[in-house]
């Protein structure tokens, strides 16, 4: 069992004064076999209202609102989470019983290529190195290990609203591009995949009381008669070490933060993640 505090900063700094700020976070780990979240707490400065709901994939979210003049607008998310090992879904399913048509309708939505998950240039290779392989489970741990080789982990090289086949062109991307290119290359198989995001501990054997800097993170789930999770830029199983927040068909179904203003002012993000090893 590990249990964790997870502090989750943002900080919006504007040029100048604006109004009728309307955001939604996504910032609450979810409640789910293997994790549970304690606490959860976010402050906000300022905020005029709020509500809490579950979007269509079942991830918590807070809609809030600051009506008043503000130049800075300050979020901290705190949670306490605990995680305990589950036993993996072991079922292996042939290629028939994925591509089964009742499959396929009910996984409609995580067989669907966004513009962020098409197999643009090389992609579609990507796909068809795999697509010999004798099941899908096995097709689908052979295209993370590929993905993993081939692309390099760099900051700097795609953004936030990148294209999976825009980090595939440039062979390099952070996780959020590792995600979407496995996703993309998935579903060219006729394999239903989701978007995973939470946060990753950063120091697997941290001791008690030991706080790290951590930052949010992105992997992958492919349906396999039950969901299975893979984490195409580590190449580490999804464990205790990992604690999920949101789900989603890509990364516009989950983003951390995001929202509109009023105002032709600038604005500067700054976001940090603390996680505390609390068991």
């Amino acid at each position: 069992m590990r249990r964790y505090r997870i502090v989750h900063t943002t900080s919006l700094t504007y040029e100048r004064g604006v109004r009728a700020a309307h955001n939604e976070l996504r910032m609450t780990p979810l409640n789910e076999a293997g994790q549970t979240t304690l606490e959860n707490r976010i402050r906000i400065r300022p905020m005029t209202w709020s509500h809490v709901y579950r979007d269509h994939w079942g991830t918590h979210v807070m809609a809030m609102e600051s009506l008043a003049e503000h130049s800075r607008l300050d979020i901290e998310a705190i949670s306490t989470v605990e995680r305990v090992p589950v036993e993996p879904h072991r079922t292996a399913l042939d290629w028939t019983a994925v591509r089964d048509r009742a499959v396929q309708d009910r996984s409609f939505e995580w067989l669907m290529l966004s513009a962020r998950t098409r197999p643009g240039s090389g992609i579609t290779e990507l796909a068809e190195a795999v697509r010999g392989s004798a099941t899908p489970r096995e097709a689908a741990t052979g295209l993370s290990d590929l993905v993993r080789q081939e692309m390099r982990y760099q900051r700097g090289v795609t953004g936030v609203h990148s294209r999976g086949e825009d980090a595939w062109a440039e062979r390099a991307g952070v996780c959020q591009d590792f995600a979407h290119i496995t996703i993309g290359a998935l579903r060219t198989l006729g394999i239903p995949a989701r978007y995973v995001s939470g946060y990753l501990v950063p120091t697997r054997d941290a001791a008690v009381g030991e706080t790290s800097t951590g930052e949010s993170h992105a992997w992958v789930e492919f349906w396999d008669d039950g969901w299975v999770p893979l984490d195409p830029t580590n190449g580490t199983e999804v464990s205790t070490d990992h604690v999920v927040v949101a789900r989603g068909r890509d990364y516009e179904d989950v983003p951390p933060f995001k929202g509109i203003y009023s105002g032709r002012a600038a604005a500067t993000l700054e976001v940090s993640v603390a996680i505390t090893r609390l068991a």
